[in-house]
């Protein structure tokens, strides 16, 4: 049975969300826990051949760097076997192509142009390396189309169709070039089939399940969906203005989708993005085509500690469907934030139960000891990265290995490196492993200068090998073996 069709049969009911119906559209909000701030998850146990880290779950302390222990890095349950180049962006995909090559797709930029300097020394684009010796990946080409150079955090792959595409994203927000690119028939050099303004503009992203449209996401105010059906001639199908979404992720079926919402002005308030949180849309009919068709919102679920929402993966857990929603960086654009960004509040993580589209309620949180207000405004502000608002002790992406009962979620968590989670009980998430390499301010000639760690992307998995891939945005692409017997997460 579809989730679509046990969200018409099944009612969630939860203590923990009260409903106000607003001219058919649920506007939801979640509580955290008798009202309290929600709790960190227990911290990792870590076994043998770890090493951990010195404080608090999450920190990298100045005082490691004054010391020279933050050379070694840490890592707990965990361990590198390869590490390729220089810097690192937004997305890790994994794919094996049509002559079962492995491959790895990777943007290598986080802000074009501010980033020009600093990646004319390791290469500007989207990356693709050999993967099928994992401990030694090896670069085949760089993606350097116009999308390809800046796609932000628009880069996704399509399995099914053996797609990827991206949009020229962000500074606010370039024309929204889309490029597409065959990776099935040889993904060690992917072929451009288009390359068309047909995006808009550009920042976000999402992809039907099946391959046949692609929607596009500003943050400023523009939803682009765009035909696919032939990659060699996109053409958009329906632009919505008026709203400000980030991530867009869909339901299997691809019926429904989940669109993290970044918020309003109000300036009331003097927030810059006031009730931001995830918004469930009606997609059928413009994903079957119905001629003038739009989409339409079920509902709208809101958390009080919400900073930024960034995306919200859709998976489902003993016949329920959940999606793994992360905020990004702290409340930079509220009353306290702009007061003081360094003690702003982080949204960080939550599994969030979508049975029911027009009444999802938060299941649990995804957070660090690190996080907590009670010490993110304290000494550790201080730790380098830590004070740079697009950097911090905060959260960005995460994914599972598998949509259908995964047991193991990993996410980058910028300044705390790569963290992964033990999901098998939504309800009590826990942290199993981690691996942050971080680099020393000034340890080599560049511009922006690298200080602490930049985990950013969306990690990609091996589940066979039982590792998971990601990016470090000052120190490159890495294969990371779990080990302990967290890797029996993956199968």
């Amino acid at each position: 049975m579809s989730g679509r069709a046990r969200a018409r049969t099944r009612l969630a009911v939860s203590a923990l969300a009260a409903v106000l119906v607003m001219g058919g559209t649920m506007a939801v909000t979640g509580q955290a826990q008798g009202g309290r701030e929600p709790q960190p998850v227990p911290r990792a146990d870590c076994g043998k051949g770890s090493r951990p880290e010195t404080g608090i779950q999450g920190r990298a302390p100045a005082s490691d760097y004054a010391s020279g222990r933050v050379d070694r890095g840490y890592r707990c349950n965990a361990r590198a076997l390869a590490h390729v180049g220089k810097t690192g962006g937004f997305k890790v995909h994994r794919y094996v192509d049509a002559k079962g090559q492995t491959c790895a797709f990777y943007d290598s930029t986080l802000v074009f142009p501010r980033d020009l300097v600093y990646n004319l020394t390791s290469g500007i684009g989207v990356v693709v390396l050999a993967m099928d010796n994992p401990r030694k990946p090896r670069q085949t080409t760089v993606l350097t189309s116009p999308a390809m150079a800046s796609p932000h955090e628009s880069l996704l792959l399509n399995k099914k169709r053996g797609l990827l595409a991206a949009t020229l994203g962000t500074a606010l927000t370039y024309p929204g070039v889309l490029d597409v690119y065959d990776v099935k028939t040889d993904c060690r050099h992917p072929k451009l089939l288009s390359s068309t303004p047909s995006g808009l503009l550009g920042h976000e992203s999402g992809f039907a399940p099946d391959g046949k449209t692609f929607w596009t996401a500003s943050t400023v105010g523009t939803l682009v969906a765009i035909d696919l059906a032939n990659p060699r001639s996109p053409v958009p199908i329906m632009v919505q203005p008026g709203v400000s979404y980030h991530g867009l992720r869909f339901s299997a079926d691809g019926d429904t989708m989940y669109a993290a919402d970044i918020g309003r002005p109000d300036l009331g308030t003097l927030d810059l993005a006031s009730n931001a949180g995830l918004d469930i849309l009606d997609v059928s009919k413009v994903h079957d085509r119905v001629p003038g068709a739009v989409t339409t919102v079920l509902s709208e679920l809101r958390w009080p500690d919400a900073s930024i929402p960034q995306s919200a993966d859709p998976f489902t857990q003993d016949g329920h469907d959940y999606v793994l929603e992360m905020d990004e960086y702290a409340d930079q654009f509220s009353l306290k934030g702009l007061a003081d960004m360094r003690n702003a509040p982080v949204g960080a993580g939550r599994i969030i139960n979508v049975d029911d589209p027009r009444n999802p309620f938060v299941v649990s949180q995804l957070r660090l000891e690190v996080h907590q207000a009670d010490v993110h405004g304290g000494e550790q502000r201080d730790d380098p990265g830590a004070s740079f608002p697009a950097q911090g002790y905060a959260g960005h992406y995460c994914s599972v290995p598998r949509a259908n009962d995964p047991k193991i979620a990993g996410c980058s968590m910028i300044v705390s490196g790569l963290r992964l989670f033990d999901i098998s009980d939504v309800k009590h998430p826990r942290e199993v492993a981690y691996f942050n390499k971080p680099q020393r301010p000034g340890s080599r000639p560049t511009f922006p200068d690298v200080a602490g760690a930049y985990a950013m992307s969306a990690p990609a998995w091996d589940r066979k090998r039982g590792s998971v891939w990601y990016t470090d945005a000052n120190s490159g692409f890495y294969n990371v073996k779990l080990t302990n017997g967290v890797a029996e997460l993956l199968r």
